[in-house]
């Protein structure tokens, strides 16, 4: 799928929003949100796990909060 951005069908970053404005697109570089550090956190504990570094992006929270869902099984 190619970017365009008069075709609010076709997402710039897929899978990391839902937003059909292009100027509301977000990048997996930019720093993780609240709600992610918060709910990574989470995570961290149940799997027994160091918390999470504070500058992780939001590509890299994403990568993480997975890798936890699977150890955890979920």
């Amino acid at each position: 799928m190619t970017d365009h951005p008069h075709n609010p069908k076709l997402d710039a970053h897929p899978g990391s929003n839902t937003e059909k404005d292009p100027a509301d697109w977000v990048s997996g570089d930019e720093p993780m949100t609240g709600a992610q550090a918060s709910y990574l956190t989470t995570l961290s504990e149940e799997a027994k796990q160091a918390p999470p570094p504070e500058d992780l992006t939001k590509a890299d929270a994403s990568k993480r909060i997975d890798e936890l869902k699977g150890a955890l099984g979920r």
